[in-house]
């Protein structure tokens, strides 16, 4: 009872009210079985990275960073050997110097499709970012796939949110050249891709076109369970080094992994043609990215957590989460349909506010480049725009979901999910969506 005392106290320090702190209780007790096998996936995953990082033997002359060209950098071939064995596939880029998540996808688009060719993506629409880099929308003369003569058709999920086969099967042709997952849910009511699920896909896709490539977009996914999918076929995969592989210790950066070839093309659309990924000077930041990857297991555990705890919580308040609490994750996006603009912001307000970086900014909605709606992000993170660390995020448009993301430990988690609920029950929006 006095350690109980303690942390309603502890609590009431962020302003946040007792009934608030039971409802906590309660929900956290809930998913205390989900924890323990969560627990089993992280040590798993620990485990698969440590092997890779012995197998190629790292060592601390591996930290150093190159300058200039960046020839010759042993550290960053030994991270990238690193990340291509961990993830079971043939070869990997690692660099800070690709900037976001979306900037590793359209390098893998433009680097594997050439006019002619036809990009199919079964999952919908991929996320808002790379509207403008197919050519959904944006300036003309861009440079979109689409002025390059690049067609894109889609397979939309069912109403379930579940992947079409057969309609997937029929929608093969011969100029399909490269089809597209999306494992995350982005903006999307639909579930995260299992690995289950993808090898499934990628079995009955393979049966019909064999030489066609297959690529995933695997942002938010890295870690999630314990295999990868390019460790069930799939050819080449690309994520952000600010999400779940950089461990929050990354300062910026995306990955490539797949089979070699492919990883070989995506490096000359990176650089040139003809020097490829040969140069690109580390510039000090190798320790980071190996020490950030070697975290990176235990980290995404810490927020995964956090997300099922959030489930359980808002769900407490009549609010929809996806994922529930006690369904299968394959990545750390929590969504919960609050149900009104004024909702959304507040919750995303009072995930600022428990921030330990920039706790004193207010959010507000804002036409952000790449995106179709008003956006409005809550982020109070060490690395700018790094989405392990706890965040979240909303475009301002029915049906009014909030999504929450990160935390570098669960403990942050948590404080952010109350403070949400907080600033919701101050202004009387905490139990109504109407």
């Amino acid at each position: 009872m006095e350690m109980e005392l303690e942390m309603a106290a502890a609590y009431g320090r962020f302003g946040i009210a007792p009934e608030i702190s039971v409802h906590a209780k309660l929900a956290e007790e809930r998913v205390s079985g989900e924890f323990v096998r969560m627990n089993r996936i992280r040590e798993a995953n620990q485990l698969k990275v440590i092997s890779a990082m012995q197998r190629h033997r790292v060592s601390d002359t591996h930290f150093s960073g190159s300058t200039g060209y960046g020839y010759n950098d042993r550290g960053r071939e030994i991270l990238e050997e690193v990340y291509a064995t961990a993830f079971g596939a043939e070869d990997a880029l690692v660099r800070h110097q690709i900037t976001c998540g979306s900037h590793a996808l359209a390098l893998c688009l433009f680097g594997l499709l050439r006019p002619g060719d036809e990009l199919l993506s079964v999952t919908g629409k991929p996320y808002d970012t790379l509207d403008e880099v197919i050519g959904l929308r944006g300036v003309p003369g861009a440079g979109s796939l689409a002025e390059y003569g690049i067609t894109y058709r889609q397979v939309d999920l069912d109403a379930c949110g579940s992947l079409m086969p057969n309609d997937i099967c029929a929608a093969l042709n011969d100029r399909t050249k490269l089809v597209f997952l999306q494992r995350s849910r982005g903006y999307a009511k639909r579930k995260a891709l299992l690995i289950d699920d993808i090898a499934g896909i990628v079995e009955t896709i393979r049966a019909v076109k064999p030489d066609v490539r297959i690529m995933v977009d695997n942002c938010y996914g890295e870690f999630t369970e314990t295999r990868e999918p390019t460790e069930v076929g799939v050819d080449i995969m690309a994520g952000s080094l600010i999400k779940n592989p950089g461990g929050g210790l990354a300062l910026s950066g995306g990955y490539v992994v797949g089979k070699r070839e492919l990883v070989e093309l995506v490096a000359a659309r990176m650089t040139l043609p003809g020097i490829g990924r040969e140069v690109g000077a580390t510039l000090g930041q190798n320790r980071l990215m190996f020490q950030g990857f070697f975290l990176a297991p235990h980290i995404v555990m810490e927020s995964l957590k956090g997300a099922v705890f959030a489930a359980a919580m808002m769900e407490s308040y009549g609010y929809e989460a996806w994922p529930g609490p006690f369904e299968p994750r394959g990545d750390l996006t929590q969504a919960f349909e609050l149900g009104r603009a004024e909702s959304v912001i507040a919750f995303c307000q009072g995930i600022q506010k428990a921030s330990a970086v920039d706790a004193f900014v207010n959010p507000e909605p804002w036409d952000m480049p790449g995106y179709e709606s008003p956006v409005i992000m809550a982020a109070g993170a060490f690395v700018q725009g790094s989405s392990i660390e706890l965040s979240a995020d909303a475009p301002i448009r029915e049906p009014y979901t909030a999504y929450m993301q990160g935390g570098l430990v669960y403990e942050h988690a948590k404080l952010g999910v109350l403070r949400a609920c907080e600033e919701m029950r101050r202004r009387g929006l905490l139990g109504t969506k109407e």
